[in-house]
């Protein structure tokens, strides 16, 4: 009777009268989508094996059978020869069962003093670990095209806005040194997570730990965590460190989402502030002369994704009682696809960032429009002795002025600035030009090109820091 069983029992079932339903076993199973951390399961199951024979607790044989059968699953998987069964519910039964077909008792001896759940914890915390280098890694990458392109234009002006109106002039490199900002804190978030999620929870096993004389410092160091979990029922039932990846992942694709809104705004005939590389983008069904900014309005839209991978995350966890519960299967999915969402929006950036070409006389021309330099104007007059709210009102009667006539202040006549104040002068237009605006800005922080250049220095040795 027993060898008409499916393979999940011959290995969990000896407790069950009676077969699993065919659809619950479909409806439980995860192999389906956790498939993905095979070659994380079998990393672990390598330093676990190795830890057991370093204790005593398995023969070397054992262990030398066990890595040559882990060995050659992991030979499979990469070549998509893998027999995966749903009937074994999961990676790591998938795994332990294929590795006692080919070393026989040995494999069964594997999983002596752990438990699926602190198997699991480890896989995920792996895989994680893995995928955050990556990320990490795109994030570089972008960072890298910024500072380039911030460099290369830290002399061109641009209106810089607030409401969406035109507000005062900056660099164009000012603006992508903002961008730059953003995205570093970002990088620094993931670092930040990734140092916090590295401790070990192998060992923690079903959620009491083991009776067998386990090292679990030995395990840690084979697989590169820094310590242990130091606590057994939270290191096999809370993934606070995936929700706050997620967390993480979601303040960087908001990020993302916002840099995509003002490629797809300056790339627009309203604006006319770039040109995007067509290879980024698609055109029309219908009318021929559409070129459509598809890749920043994608990613713009998949935030929204990554959002709801959170607060799916925080929702699996916020009722679960210690220790491990079958919830934490919906754990994966949500997980998975932040990852590939998150890497795939960074590696369209950081091979679109470089190829943008910004069209700076239309830029300068829509600088000129809105009266940038009026704050320029104000402070001019502030700095001859007027208080700050009286030259706002001298300012607003220029602005008021230039819009009855169509003309911006600097191609006022200076007789015509001098009705709203005597102190006005001929050194004004200095002031009202957007390249005198922009050098005006000339301290830590500012917009002049100079201190843009200095930023872009300082953001690499930043940058280089942070990668370290």
């Amino acid at each position: 009777m027993s060898n008409q069983q499916p393979p999940s029992r011959q290995l969990i079932g000896g407790r069950f009268a009676e077969d699993t339903d065919a659809f619950v076993e479909e409806f439980t199973a995860s192999v389906q989508f956790d498939q993905r951390m095979a070659q994380q399961d079998i990393d672990g199951s390598r330093a676990h094996a190795a830890m057991l024979a370093k204790q005593g607790i398995i023969s070397e044989q054992d262990k030398t059978d066990i890595l040559r059968g882990l060995n050659e699953i992991s030979e499979e998987v990469t070549a998509g020869t893998f027999p995966w069964s749903v009937s074994l519910e999961d990676v790591h039964m998938n795994i332990e069962a294929r590795l006692t077909e080919k070393v026989g008792m040995a494999g069964k001896r594997l999983h002596t003093g752990r438990s699926r759940n602190d198997q699991v914890a480890t896989d995920i915390r792996l895989y994680l670990r893995t995928a955050m280098d990556e990320i990490s890694a795109e994030i570089d990458r972008l960072l890298e095209g910024l500072l380039t392109q911030a460099e290369a234009n830290a002399d061109a002006v641009m209106p810089g806005f607030t409401h969406l109106q035109t507000a005062q002039p900056v660099t164009v490199g000012h603006h992508l040194m903002a961008w730059f900002e953003m995205l570093l804190r970002d990088a620094d978030r993931l670092r930040d997570c990734r140092r916090r999620m590295n401790v070990l929870p192998l060992g923690a096993a079903a959620l009491a730990g083991t009776s067998y004389p386990i090292d679990r410092h030995f395990s840690a160091e084979q697989l590169g965590f820094d310590a242990p979990a130091e606590n057994s029922l939270d290191a096999v039932s809370d993934r606070d460190f995936a929700i706050e990846f997620c967390s993480d992942a979601a303040i960087l694709m908001m990020h993302l989402s916002r840099i995509s809104e003002e490629l797809v705004l300056w790339s627009s005939a309203q604006f006319s502030f770039i040109d995007l590389p067509d290879r980024f983008c698609t055109g029309s069904s219908i009318m021929p002369q559409k070129k459509n900014p598809d890749v920043p309005e994608l990613i713009r839209g998949k935030s929204g994704r990554v959002y709801g991978h959170l607060f799916s995350l925080l929702t699996l966890m916020k009722s679960q009682p210690l220790a491990y519960n079958k919830d934490n299967q919906e754990d994966k999915e949500p997980l998975f696809d932040t990852v590939d969402t998150l890497v795939g929006s960074l590696r369209a950036f950081a091979d679109m960032i470089p190829a943008i070409s910004f069209r700076h006389k239309d830029m300068r021309e829509a600088a000129l429009r809105g009266f940038s330099t009026a704050t320029d104007l104000a402070d001019y007059l502030v700095r001859k002795g007027l208080a700050f709210r009286d030259a706002h009102e001298v300012v607003g009667q220029a602005v008021r002025l230039g819009l009855e006539t169509g003309r911006d202040l600097a191609e006022m006549e200076l007789s015509e600035l001098k009705e709203f104040s005597a102190d006005i002068e001929q050194d004004v237009f200095g002031v009202l030009s957007l390249e005198g605006s922009v050098a005006s800005r000339n301290h830590f922080g500012g917009t002049a090109p100079n201190q843009v250049r200095d930023a872009v220095n300082r953001a690499r040795t930043r940058k280089a820091w942070l990668a370290e």
